[in-house]
């Protein structure tokens, strides 16, 4: 069943109309209603509303996508698509929901946290 309510509270909002340019961090959820060009480094949960638009890489807790990423996600548990959304980039995660209507052009690898920790010490990676 997908994830109609996000664990923990969004700290910082990117609202409509609002364009930026550079590499953005936050340590706790962000909801994203606006344009980001550059990366978004976020700590818990990333919202993308239907209408927003991130042309970067995307590293976070939790995807919930209903807008358009043209970069890669890489998220430590799930990512979600929703109806609309489009995402062109690959999607590392745990688990991945896709819904009904969302585009998806990429690749996918899904992993178990045990995994992913021993890849990330072999390939030197925090």
């Amino acid at each position: 069943m997908p994830k109609s309510q996000p664990e923990g509270k969004l700290d910082t909002v990117i609202g409509p109309g609002t364009v930026v340019h550079g590499d953005l961090r936050v340590t706790g959820g962000l909801r994203l209603d606006g344009q980001v060009e550059g990366k978004l480094d976020v700590g818990e949960t990333f919202l993308a509303g239907p209408k927003s638009f991130l042309k970067g890489e995307l590293r976070c807790r939790d995807a919930v996508i209903a807008g358009r990423i043209e970069g890669n996600i890489l998220a430590r548990e799930s990512a979600e698509l929703q109806a609309g959304s489009h995402v062109l980039g690959n999607i590392e995660c745990k688990g991945l929901v896709v819904q009904r209507d969302s585009f998806f052009h990429g690749n996918c690898i899904m992993s178990r946290a045990s995994e992913r920790g021993s890849q990330s010490q072999t390939n030197g990676s925090p």
